[in-house]
């Protein structure tokens, strides 16, 4: 099975938002392939380091609110729609809140 990587990456830079800790810091346990990918697009600062978190860069931040924000919402917002990412905003809020909430 072949994944799509972009929606990996939407996926782990907003669960790294879920958990900001100390202004723009958030614990770095996911998948190394992709926060070397998110920190490649400018998201995150580079992975690698004895650190035990990385730190969002501004785009990173407003990125991730923005997906979370719209993934909430009854409609994606604008800037997701025109990304293509409407649909998988749409998946992500059908796995969180099935019908029934």
């Amino acid at each position: 099975m072949e994944l799509d990587t972009s929606k990996i990456d939407d996926a782990v830079l907003a669960l790294l938002y879920l958990g900001l800790h100390d202004g723009a810091r958030a614990w770095k346990g996911f998948d190394w392939e992709a926060m070397n990918r998110l920190h490649e697009q400018g998201y995150i600062t580079d992975p690698r380091g004895k650190a035990k978190s990385v730190v969002f860069t501004e785009e990173g931040l407003e990125w991730a609110s923005n997906f979370l924000r719209s993934c909430s919402a009854s409609r994606p917002n604008k800037s997701l729609q025109q990304t293509g990412r409407a649909s998988w905003c749409a998946e992500v809020r059908r796995f969180f809140c099935p019908p029934r909430c």
